[in-house]
């Protein structure tokens, strides 16, 4: 057997390992999470934070952040560095990167604080982190290199996304176009049987579906191509609003401790909530009821503001949790924005407001994360309905089209590192300065 061959065998092997990790992994962060809810919230019920008093709306997440905070300002500098930022930022650095096993401990603990807590963050860039971290473990007990690391990496974070969202293929593509792994049928091979692994362990422990249902919707009057491409301009100005604020919070509070950082984090989602409690952890009940047509257009709008706010300023003062989950709900928000008002306005020629809301939901997460095909590739699996690919296709490409546009090809993760790549210089100057 030849060496290529013998590699490839290898790595295949590899890949059902790291899907099998990453599966166990996603899984146990997720119990984790559900078992701190059921503990702190009203009536033992997940994401029950509507049924909080006023006053612990503002006090769970800014007593969360507060604990997080004095946590992570006793770690070690490298050792507070989470999420797909930090993927990103080990995938793209010369030579052999591997990703530290603290980091995944401080990404799991930190994340699960900050969700039960309230803070307006998903569990889905976490699991990205903790799926490839969870496979890079493995290459280290190994002599790979640091292609084969690579490989690992992405396997494992595609094993996560189909884990968390049950959407093998779109997890493989979100390899592709996030962490930008280079496509080769011998590399992706392990990565598409990793991702299989991970929907297999979802579905084994009966959590085949991210905490929200897709019902099936139609286009019906071709009319809707204009509202599509109404949504599709309107989802692109909120995707870059998004990204700018991230941008701007970051950037304002890179030097600043944890400890002041993660309670105002906490104080603004809060305050935020008092209003509309949905907002707070990753809102996916909401988002449900959403897709079925069981929301009110005013408090629907106050959603799409509220969650952007919250979430934009959670994620520029590193919370450490995600926001493709948040991303989500805030398409779906505006995509019901869309759909009820055309409801009330031309009820004879709209498709239903779920309809929108699902186009909605992956035009904003694919504008966000610079991941077009990922998103439309989400669409089909997580509705098994190729009649709404068209529909997606021109909503999805016209959000992209106006988020470039504005704010160039740079993703949400690629702005966010820029700013740490700033602030970085900005500090190593300033110790220079004092020497």
């Amino acid at each position: 057997m030849d060496d290529d061959r013998r590699t490839w065998i290898r790595l295949t092997l590899l890949g059902i390992v790291s899907g099998l990790l990453a599966g166990g992994v996603v899984l146990a962060f997720r119990v984790a999470i559900e078992i701190g809810q059921r503990l702190l919230l009203p009536a033992g019920h997940g994401s029950n934070y509507e049924d909080l008093s006023y006053w612990l709306r503002i006090a769970l997440p800014v007593a969360a952040g507060l604990l997080l905070g004095l946590l992570l300002d006793l770690l070690p500098r490298a050792s507070r560095e989470v999420g797909v930022v930090h993927v990103l930022k080990h995938l793209q650095a010369p030579g052999r990167q591997r990703l530290p096993a603290m980091n995944m401990l401080t990404q799991f603990v930190g994340a699960v604080g900050a969700i039960v807590g309230g803070h307006s963050v998903d569990r889905e860039g976490p699991a990205v982190h903790l799926g490839a971290a969870s496979a890079s473990f493995v290459g280290q007990r190994l002599n790979l290199t640091a292609e084969e690391d690579i490989t690992l990496a992405a396997c494992g974070a595609a094993a996560a996304i189909s884990a968390a969202f049950d959407t093998p293929l779109a997890g493989v593509v979100f390899a592709i176009e996030v962490l930008r792994i280079r496509y080769q049928v011998s590399r992706f091979l392990p990565v598409i049987v990793a991702a299989v692994v991970g929907a297999m362990v979802s579905r084994g422990v009966a959590l085949a579906e991210p905490g929200f249902a897709v019902p099936p919707e139609s286009l019906g009057s071709d009319w809707n191509l204009i509202a599509l491409l109404l949504l599709g301009t309107a989802t692109g100005l909120l995707a870059v609003a998004f990204i700018a604020l991230c941008a701007a919070v970051a950037a304002r509070t890179a030097q600043w401790r944890f400890v002041t950082t993660l309670p105002l984090a906490g104080l603004i989602t809060g305050i935020l909530a008092l209003g509309t409690p949905q907002i707070m952890g990753t809102s996916y009940d909401t988002l449900a009821l959403l897709l079925i047509d069981e929301v009110d257009l005013t408090l629907v709008a106050a959603l799409v503001a509220t969650k952007l706010i919250a979430t934009g300023c959670s994620v520029g003062l590193r919370v450490p949790g995600g926001l493709i989950g948040p991303t989500l709900f805030i398409g779906g928000a505006i995509g019901s924005v869309f759909g009820l008002a055309l409801a009330q306005w031309i009820p004879a020629a709209a498709a239903s407001p779920g309809f929108y809301a699902t186009i909605g939901m992956v035009a904003m997460m694919g504008a966000t994360l610079r991941a077009p095909l990922a998103a439309l590739t989400a669409l089909l699996e997580l509705t098994a309905n190729p009649g709404i690919i068209l529909p997606g296709m021109i909503t999805v490409a016209c959000a992209e089209l106006v988020t470039r546009w504005v704010r160039g090809q740079k993703s949400v993760f690629d702005v966010l590192i820029d700013v740490q790549a700033r602030a970085a210089t900005l500090r190593m100057r300033k110790d220079a300065s004092k020497s």
